[in-house]
């Protein structure tokens, strides 16, 4: 049995059951929205302290939980445009809190944490597609050339 998929070449819609081409629109919107809402957890320990030191447990926690959106979109779509939808929504919140708010607050400020904040959100998700776009195509290309 092989796991939905959306937009991918070797096998048609028409040619999947309806109910897998469901389930795999509503687990890649799920997916997104989930970059959405851990978006807005993560922001909001990030001005965590251990004593007086600050301490952005949340920034280790968009790593992971970024990276392993975009791996679950990998089951879902084939294209690593689409597979990186779910950190692209974690950016537009990243830039909505970077802006301030009816009452002049800013949510994310400028202290250190908010870089850092930014780079651990991007950078694994982003290596992670830049791997499937790039360097599995060129490694699975350069495998069928030698056969």
């Amino acid at each position: 049995m092989t796991a939905p998929t959306i937009g991918r070449t070797e096998s048609s819609a028409e040619e999947q059951r309806p109910g897998y081409l469901l389930a795999g629109v509503a687990l890649a919107v799920l997916l997104v929205f989930n970059g959405l809402l851990t978006f807005a957890v993560e922001v909001l320990y990030l001005p965590s302290y251990i004593g007086a030191t600050p301490f952005p447990i949340s920034a280790l926690f968009a790593a992971v939980i970024n990276l392993v959106l975009v791996m679950g979109m990998a089951t879902v779509v084939s294209s690593p445009a689409m597979m990186s939808l779910p950190v692209l929504v974690w950016l537009v919140g990243f830039v909505v809190c970077l802006t301030t708010g009816p009452g002049g607050d800013v949510i994310l400020t400028d202290s250190w944490t908010t870089p850092l904040f930014l780079a651990c959100g991007v950078i694994p998700a982003g290596g992670y597609l830049f791997w499937r776009g790039y360097v599995l195509p060129a490694r699975n290309a350069g495998k069928a050339a030698r056969r």
